[in-house]
Order: structure tokens, then C-alpha cells, then sequence
């Protein structure tokens, strides 16, 4: 299994111009990434490794990181959460490798956790569930916003610029969205509201007229959804067209995502949604998008900015940290005020968030439109 695993890994890497990875050589520093090169989200890993890859070849024609060069290693998650501890695993047991990208998956992230612990390196994360940076573990480094942000913005777009008040809300059973759904119902509940249905989901479901069907007879007017996979999100969107329901819709990230649209197709036009990334929100993002549209034949999204971002911040922090000791690293990071990435404008706090705000944007056509960005200081 480990042999057609490096095998699956090598033409991945192959196909976007990546190499062989093998063992570092003099004046090399190895990134390791924990992505889906398998499974349902292997389109999704493929666009995350094409982002690292371009920071990494920016840095390296810049000069490097004192003078060393970067070198991505990737391994398969699978898209498990057991095939993610797995490949954090493989890669962990490689001694020169001092930082990593893990999961854009809070799920596959709250798994790895434990093992994140007990190496002791910097990892940075793109999944957004709120505990995942409170709960003790000084290693993890988030490159997107939390959800308890994402949740705020949602309530505050729903009930104070469309003016809805009667909310479906419909999540996976797993942590990012239980996490998602206990913040959106926490926000609701400052503006006065109670949601009148509450409905999760199981990943990888094939049917959800269920939950459909629970969302018509709820008589909602909006749904606010957490999901985590875009063929769940695919599925969801069709049947809910199929059965009639016209409730406005605002999103989670995963509704922006260009594989959400090309699954979900026409049935999303009209939707609003929640996006870390948006290429209209910054010159960064703008600059982003145009060179990422260029290389990899498809829209940037959220999958691709935030291993972009993630790795310009490692390369930041190890030069400002000029040493290899992971805890002189962590404070470099942790230090990091005011940097602007694509995906927004980074402010490292004690718990390892770099980002506090979101921005809104609407699905026109098939076409990610930004409306505005929303930030927090509290």
C-alpha cells in the first residue's frame, strides 16, 4: 500500500512540475504536506499543492530562505482522517522536514492533533473549526479565518442586509461543521433568533432529500450551511432545486469553490457565501488569481491561497527566526503583524489565528462575485 501510495504521489508531483522528492540535500529546506492526491477531494489536493508550488517557486527565484531553497513533500491523506494521521505520520518520521502543511480538513486536523503535539513543529492549517486553536496545542497555525468569524458574518449578511429571520441550518456531523453550527447558532441568537430547524448530515451521503425535505417543511426563508465536502454540497444543491425550495442560501467556503460550482453547476446561482478567498478583495488576491488562472486552467479558490499563503508565512518566519529550533520558529510566526497575503491581512494571535474577517460574495452565473469584506477586532 505504501509503494502505490509514493507511486500515486510521484506523477502528482510529476504532472505539476514538483520532482521526485527524496531525501534534502545541502541547502535545501523540505516543506512536508499532508493533501488528497485520492478520494473524493484529490481534485481539491491537487489545486492545494499547485498554490504551495507557486510561493515556493517565488521564493526560490527571490533567493530562498537564507539562502537555502525550498522543496515540497507531499503525501497522500487519502481524504480520511486515518489515511491523514498516516501521511503526517510518514512525514514526521523524516527528521530534516521542520515545517509542514497540514489539512484544509478540521476533521483530518482535530485527528492529527495529537500526533502535531509530540513532534513539536510548526504546522500551519487551513481548517477553520474554532477549537482547533484552543485546545492547547502550540503547534498549529491556522491561514484561514475561524469559523466563529465565518458564522458571525453569515448571521450578521442574513438578518441585516437580506432581512431574513426564519434559518435552516444544515451542517456535517463532523467537527468543522458542528463547530460551524454551534457558531452560526450562537450568532443568531445575538440578534434575538432562534433557527427553526437544525439538520446534520453524515460526509460522503449519496441522497439528502431527508434533509431537503426536513428544510421545506421547516418553512425556512434562508439556510446557512457548514459542509465539508463539495460533492455533499453538489448533491444537496441539485435535490434542493428538485424539490422546489426557494429559501436564499448563504455558505461556508466550500460553496465558492470551483469545485463546488462545476458539481453544483446552475443550481448555485443566486447563492451567497462566506469566502476566506475572494480575487476582487486585494491587489494580492487579484495578483493571485490572474497568475494561478494561468497555471492551473481553473478559478483560484480557497484551496490554493491558503498553502500559498502559508508557505510565503513559513518562509517569512524562518527568516526572521534565522535558526531551525522549533520554539525560536513559533515565536517568529506568532510575531508576524500586518503581513498581507492573498488571502487577507495577517495578524498572528496567541492561539496560532493569523486571520479575523471574511468576505461576502455571491455566485452570479457561475461567476464568484465579491460584495464586501468584513473584519473583526474583538
Amino acid at each position: 500500500m505504501l509503494r502505490r501510495q509514493a507511486t500515486a504521489g510521484a506523477i502528482i508531483a510529476l504532472a505539476l512540475g514538483f520532482g521526485a522528492a527524496t531525501a534534502a540535500s545541502a541547502g535545501e529546506i523540505k516543506i512536508g504536506m499532508v493533501t488528497p492526491i485520492t478520494g473524493p477531494a484529490a481534485e481539491s489536493g491537487k489545486y492545494a499543492q499547485i498554490g504551495a508550488k507557486m510561493a515556493i517557486d517565488e521564493i526560490n527565484a527571490a533567493g530562498g530562505v537564507n539562502g537555502n531553497t525550498l522543496t515540497l513533500v507531499v503525501e497522500d491523506d487519502q481524504t480520511t482522517n486515518p489515511g491523514a494521521v498516516a501521511a503526517f505520520s510518514r512525514l514526521a518520521s523524516q527528521s530534516d522536514i521542520q515545517v509542514f502543511l497540514g489539512s484544509i480538513r478540521s476533521t483530518q486536523v482535530d485527528a492529527m492533533s495529537p500526533d502535531i503535539v509530540k513532534l513539536g513543529k510548526p504546522v500551519f492549517i487551513g481548517g477553520t473549526a474554532p477549537q482547533l486553536t484552543h485546545q492547547g496545542n502550540q503547534w498549529l497555525f491556522r491561514c484561514r479565518p475561524n469559523d466563529s468569524y465565518s458564522a458571525r458574518v453569515i448571521a450578521d449578511f442574513g438578518v441585516d442586509t437580506l432581512g431574513l429571520k426564519k434559518w435552516a441550518i444544515v451542517h456535517s456531523t463532523d467537527a468543522f461543521g458542528s463547530g460551524g453550527m454551534n457558531a452560526l447558532t450562537a450568532a443568531l441568537k445575538s440578534h434575538g433568533l432562534e433557527p427553526a430547524l437544525v439538520q446534520g448530515y453524515p460526509n460522503q451521503s449519496p441522497d439528502f432529500s431527508a434533509v431537503v425535505l426536513a428544510v421545506k417543511s421547516s418553512g425556512a426563508d434562508i439556510i446557512g450551511s457548514y459542509f465539508t465536502f463539495e460533492n455533499d454540497l453538489g448533491i444537496f444543491a441539485k435535490q434542493l432545486r428538485q424539490f422546489g425550495v426557494q429559501a436564499k442560501w448563504v455558505g461556508s467556503p466550500s460553496i465558492t469553490t470551483a469545485t463546488a460550482i462545476k458539481l453544483a453547476g446552475p443550481t448555485l446561482n443566486g447563492t451567497y457565501g462566506i469566502a476566506d478567498f475572494a480575487a476582487d478583495s486585494s491587489p494580492e488576491a487579484k495578483a493571485f488569481s490572474t497568475k494561478y488562472e494561468t497555471i492551473a486552467h481553473a478559478s483560484a479558490d480557497n484551496f490554493s491561497s491558503w498553502t500559498f499563503d502559508a508557505v510565503h508565512i513559513a518562509a517569512k518566519a524562518m527568516t526572521d527566526a534565522k535558526s531551525a529550533d522549533p520554539a525560536k520558529f513559533r515565536e517568529a510566526i506568532l510575531a508576524i503583524k500586518g503581513y498581507k497575503g492573498v488571502e487577507g491581512t495577517y495578524n498572528f494571535d496567541q492561539n496560532g489565528d493569523g486571520l479575523h474577517g471574511y468576505n461576502v460574495v455571491k455566485n452570479d452565473g457561475g461567476k464568484i462575485v465579491f460584495d464586501k469584506h468584513v473584519e473583526y477586532t474583538d
